[in-house]
């Protein structure tokens, strides 16, 4: 089973962090209805800042898996979350969101 690693920007509130992980899952498993994700495995990671999460997301789109990049309407449209699937490599060397 696959993992679902959520980053998000810790430079937002604590519960802007959650709101902004729940909205990247919940972006992330509409937009993939068919994922091998099963409610299995969260990863929560964070980055610190808005700079840092664009960076990790041009990674992301090097490769061909699933993922989504969350931009919250709230905050000027800026991203504050990605949830991707099985991106070791990708996300190996950042934090844990809580740690």
């Amino acid at each position: 089973m696959q993992k679902l690693y959520v980053i998000v920007r810790d430079d937002l509130t604590v519960p802007q962090k959650a709101v902004q992980a729940g909205h990247a899952i919940a972006a992330f498993m509409l937009k993939h209805k068919d994922t091998q994700w099963d409610n299995g495995t969260l990863v929560y990671l964070k980055v610190n800042n808005k700079v840092a999460l664009l960076n990790v997301m041009a990674g992301l789109w090097d490769t061909p898996n699933d993922r989504i990049a969350f931009f919250e309407p709230d905050l000027n449209n800026e991203i504050t979350a990605i949830a991707c699937l099985g991106r070791n490599k990708v996300v190996k060397k950042l934090p844990l969101l809580y740690s």
